[in-house]
This record gives structure tokens, sequence and C-alpha cells, in this order.
């Protein structure tokens, strides 16, 4: 919104050409999203608590959540509105994959809302069941899989990419277009949710994972760097840097009321809404591989789910102390802020490993 302006102020005012830059507009998305949280967010917990929307903690879980209960939940919701007008206000609003993130963002927001909203307000502990979770999940991980598909006009936006390796370049016939970009969004959406049982602990790897990614849209989407680089070059890719951006400057301002101890929880509304932003983007620019190494923590919380039940079922025993792993090395005896900051150290170190993939061929 603001660039068209800009751009018809440019018209008479060369200045304006200035918002032309992505990276600028980036980081103004980073600024504006974290000014809207600091905002926002304050009158959205105090309204969250007058409304007695209180998160329910497990009574087989760690004792020392027991106090959280109670804690504001279904706080994703100011994410969502930081996100959403930050993009509006800085983003190019004629490219369409600004819309294609925007739509699963929502799309994925609304399904966690629901299922909070039944969970909290009307005191359903069953929420959405699994079944219709998945059902709404696919509906929207499928119509933008297949949107992606039906848009692409360069064999580069739907070949997978295996970093580490200068020339190995994979060819994907649409219908495997369609099943890996279904399975990154809904996959990606379900990881950052499994996260998302401790102060500050999924947040922060999404702010992370975020900026990277912004980093690999804008090279993704500039003509220079990305034959420098020897990367896929994707029209329109480098608009998603501003969407990006404002991921992380809504991760960081939601941030400052999650940290320990938490004055409001994310809920299903931003974890599942977050987790698909993050796939959708890594598609679009054509690293669902990087996208998984940086999201390990992400990746071990949900192997570690899959691989207790499997084990619990076929076996009847268990592998982990609890999951998601987060409650695992509570129970061995690590503080909750011990097992937050080294998770978000793993993420860091996994973020700068994916990066390294730019150059590391």
């Amino acid at each position: 919104m603001l660039l068209i302006l800009a751009q018809w102020l440019a018209h008479s005012i060369r200045t304006f050409h200035v918002f032309d830059y992505i990276t600028l507009r980036a980081m103004l998305a980073t600024l504006t999203a974290l000014v809207i949280s600091f905002i926002v967010g304050p009158g959205m917990i105090r309204k969250l608590t007058v409304m007695k929307i209180g998160q329910a903690v497990r009574d087989d879980g760690p004792q020392s959540h027991l106090k959280k209960a109670g804690t504001p939940t279904m706080g994703g919701a100011l994410m969502l509105v930081a996100i959403s007008l930050s993009t509006i206000l800085w983003a190019d609003l004629k490219n369409p994959y600004v819309w294609v993130v925007l739509y699963t963002t929502l799309g994925f927001g609304v399904i966690g809302w629901v299922d909070d909203y039944r969970k909290v307000v009307q005191r359903n502990p069953r929420g959405l069941s699994a079944r219709q979770k998945y059902l709404w999940q696919s509906v929207v991980g499928l119509s933008v899989a297949v949107y992606l598909a039906w848009s692409a006009r360069l064999p580069a936006q739907t070949e997978l990419i295996v970093p580490f390796f200068k020339h190995m370049i994979l060819p994907m016939s649409a219908t495997a277009y369609v099943v890996l970009t279904y399975f990154v969004i809904v996959g990606s959406s379900n990881a950052v949710n499994l996260t998302d049982g401790l102060d500050g602990l999924a947040i922060m790897p999404t702010v992370l994972v975020a900026s990277a990614l912004a980093l690999f849209a804008y090279v993704a989407g500039n003509s220079v760097f990305s034959h420098y680089l020897d990367l896929p070059y994707i029209p329109g890719a480098g608009e998603l840097s501003v969407f990006a951006a404002s991921i992380a400057g809504a991760g960081l301002g939601f941030l400052w009321f999650n940290a320990y101890p938490a004055e409001v929880f994310m809920g299903d509304v931003g974890a599942l809404a977050l987790g698909a932003a993050l796939g959708v983007i890594a598609v679009i620019v054509r690293q669902e591989i990087v996208l998984f190494i940086m999201g390990g923590v992400f990746v071990m919380e949900t192997l570690s789910v899959m691989l207790q039940v499997g084990s619990f079922k076929l076996t009847g025993r268990r592998i982990f102390r609890m999951a998601p792993l987060h409650h695992h090395y509570e129970l061995k005896g690590w503080k909750e802020t011990q097992v937050v900051v080294r998770f978000w150290i793993i993420t860091m170190m996994l973020v700068l490993v994916g990066l390294s993939t730019l150059k590391l061929r």
C-alpha cells in the first residue's frame, strides 16, 4: 500500500524511489510489525485475561507447568495482525506470491483459532478433532500447492534443489511437486505447533528461520545474485523478503510478552500459521531441504512424538520420558529456561549451516 503511494510520489520527488528497494522495505516491515506488537500486545493480553481465555495444562506433565494454568492463550492472533498489516503496508501487492503466503498464513491461523476457541472458550477439551484439523489443513495446503504448480512458468520454479551439491537439481512432475509442497506446508505447520510447549521455545527459532528465509527469498528474486550464487532465479520471489521480515518483527514483539515467565501463549492460532508460513516460503524459493535443516529443532520435536507413539503401540514401551522432546529434558532435570535457550542455540547453529548452502556447494 505504501509502496504504491511512494511510487506515485516518485514521479514528482525522486527521493521516494528509495522505496523500490526490497531491502529497505524489509527492514521497515520488521520495525512496523515489531511496533504493532508492542502497541497491540498489552491491550490484547488484558482482553484475553478479562475474557478468561486461559491455557489448560496437562496434569501428567512436568509439575512446574501447573502454575501456568490460566495464562492467556490465543496470543498468536497478535502476530497475525502485525504480520498482515506490515506486509500490506510494505510489500508489492501486485505480486501474487504475497497473496499466496498471506492466504496460507491466515488460512492455517483460522484453523488454529477455531481449535483454540473450542478448547478454551467452549471448554471442549478436544477442540477440533484430529481428523477435522488435518482435513482443513489439507484443503488449504493442497489449494496452495495446486495453485503454485499451475502458475509455474519456469522449470526452476518446480525443481528440487539438493544443498551442498552444485549441480544436483532434480526435476519434478506436477504431481510430485504438489505432493511435496503439501507435505512441506502441513508438516512444518504441525512441527511448529508441537514445539510450542515452553515459554519462548517456538517463537525464537521461528524468527531465526524466517530471517534466513528472507535472505534466500531476496537472492532467489535477484537475477544478479542468484546467477552469482548459482541458485535458481524465481521472478517475484524477492518480495517474500518483506513478508519473512514481518514474521521476524512480529515474532520478536511477541517474544517480549512470551519470554519466561510468559504473560501470554501463542496457541494453535499462532503456531499453525507460522509453521505454514515458513513452509510456503521455503517452497516458493525452492529451499525445502534447507528448511528441514534450519528447522532441525522442529523436526526433532516432531520425530520424538512419532517415535514415542510408534514405540508404545508396537512394544508398549516409551523411548522418552515424555514427548515432545522438550518435556523429556525437563523431566530429566533441566530447568525450563535451560531447555529453551539450549534449543535456541541449536537453532542458531542449524540456521548458519543452512545459510552456508548459499556458497558451500
